[in-house]
């Protein structure tokens, strides 16, 4: 086990791995890959960009419409289009599947390689979110995201596991749960801050 745990000395006696700081900032940084899908989670679940008018008349007119009509009083009718559907579910889908690459590719390679691969699909994901000019650019993006998110959440509870020592293993493990709703927190404030 690399890092944490307990090894077995030249004398037959177990000791606990020690906690140092390299190891606390190792936890930490590998932590973020949880940051990065908290915050795309929460992009779109908390009333985020699909919801925004400019978002609505550049990607999905048709629901910019809707939303704009008056007489409709049910989300399921104004949201309801394909390609927002597409959109949105995207990234998980792309998650799911990646997840298996990604267990392979964390067993045969490590953790650490598995991590570089989720922040280059992050990183892609990114890029083409931003400059996005159509609905497909958009959604590759999205798939790019997805895949990303499906290889952190693959190697980084298991880098965590492994790196912390044992009386604090939860604590560090835990660090990957605390970035998630960090991530949304950070989105539902950038979200609120770009509506307005």
């Amino acid at each position: 086990m690399a890092g944490g745990g307990f090894a077995a000395s030249s004398t037959g006696q177990e000791f606990e791995a020690k906690i140092t700081p390299i190891v606390i900032i190792s936890c930490i940084m590998a932590a973020t890959g949880g940051l990065m899908f908290g915050y795309d989670i929460g992009v779109n679940v908390s009333g985020g960009v699909t919801s925004m008018s400019p978002f609505q008349k550049k990607f999905f007119p048709v629901v910019y419409g809707r939303t704009q009509e008056q007489g409709i009083d049910s989300n399921y009718c104004k949201y309801d289009n394909q390609g927002l559907q597409l959109f949105t579910s995207s990234l998980y889908l792309a998650g799911l599947t990646a997840t298996f690459a990604a267990s392979y590719t964390t067993k045969k390679f490590g953790r650490r390689p598995s991590m570089l691969i989720a922040g280059v699909f992050f990183i892609v994901g990114t890029i083409l979110n931003g400059t996005a000019q159509d609905l497909a650019m958009l959604i590759i993006g999205r798939i790019s995201l997805g895949c990303g998110v499906g290889f952190a959440n693959q190697a980084v509870p298991l880098f965590l596991s492994e790196i912390a020592p044992t009386r604090i293993r939860g604590g560090l493990n835990i660090l990957f749960q605390l970035n998630i709703t960090i991530g949304i927190l950070f989105a539902t404030l950038v979200n609120y801050g770009t509506n307005k």
